[in-house]
């Protein structure tokens, strides 16, 4: 056999099975890894790299070191997710660096850290003091978690006693002019809602990029051509103010009626449409 065609083989063979092995390590990020884990994937390229161009080295020899520094750290991140002394050991522990609004000097030392370098992992979550700070963490990946004092966290709605709607998870059901079957029918529509929607905006399905519907069944699109302009979906607001127009109309005929019965009528379902608007405001108004 000529030497290209079993560099080709070896290549193909390697290629395939560090793909599929490489699978067990799940799907973190490269600062995810543990230092074990990062050493263990160059050392894994480097003998990949060498069984296949090097054709004096046993191919079977090469299988059986790449399997060992595969088992391994998928072993030992097995033994990591059942004990927390595995876990610490092979993924380390985070080293607090700012407790109580307080700078720890000497856990800094220890992770050989200056003071320059902790305020440019501060900015980088967006806090330009330090003193802002009540708690600030440096975990194992590298990446610092940072907890602002209460008086420098944001306002959310649930501070200022605000109810909101809840969000689901929109469903792209177009992508690359092609129709998603499957996402369309996990949120309850059809093929023939869609091409109506579509319809009423007057695109086609193959001018389309991406589109996505949201947890309202408002259907969001946007095309290939980036200078064509498509509308919001209104039908949210559309329902809020044909619902609040019914009500002042209830209203307003309730004034204008001389007939006790009927008067009292209008006002009865005015006041009742009024409570429903009050309760659909927040899950209508964009």
């Amino acid at each position: 056999m000529p030497e290209w065609v079993e560099v080709i083989i070896r290549s193909v063979g390697l290629v395939i099975i560090v793909f599929v092995v490489s699978k067990l390590f799940g799907k973190r990020q490269l600062g995810q890894l543990s230092v074990f884990e990062f050493i263990s994937g160059i050392v894994v390229a480097v003998i990949a790299a060498n069984v296949s161009i090097g054709l004096g080295i046993s191919f079977a020899h090469g299988l059986l070191s790449l399997s060992i520094w595969f088992l391994i750290p998928v072993l030992l991140g097995l033994l990591a997710l059942k004990s927390k002394p595995v876990r610490d050991l092979v993924e380390g522990k985070g080293t607090i660096f700012i407790k109580d609004g307080k700078i720890m000097e000497d856990n800094l030392k220890k992770e050989r850290f200056s003071s320059d370098d902790l305020l440019e992992k501060l900015r980088a979550k967006n806090v330009f003091q330090a003193a802002d700070v009540e708690f600030a963490v440096l975990e194992a990946d590298g990446d610092l978690s940072v907890l602002p004092k209460k008086e420098n966290q944001p306002l959310t709605p649930k501070d200022l006693a605000i109810k909101v709607a809840p969000i689901k998870e929109p469903q792209a059901v177009i992508m690359d002019g092609e129709v998603l079957y499957e996402p369309l029918s996990t949120v309850g529509l059809s093929l023939n809602w869609l091409e109506t929607e579509l319809d009423k905006l007057g695109v086609s399905v193959e001018n389309v990029y991406l589109a996505q519907v949201d947890s309202y069944g408002q259907l969001n699109v946007d095309l290939f051509d980036d200078k064509l302009q498509v509308p919001s979906p209104q039908e949210k607001p559309l329902l809020l103010a044909t619902m609040k127009k019914c009500q002042a109309d209830l209203e307003l005929f309730a004034l204008s009626t001389e007939n006790q019965a009927a008067k009292k009528m209008y006002s009865k379902n005015s006041q009742k449409l009024q409570t429903a608007v009050d309760k659909l405001t927040i899950y209508l108004q964009d």
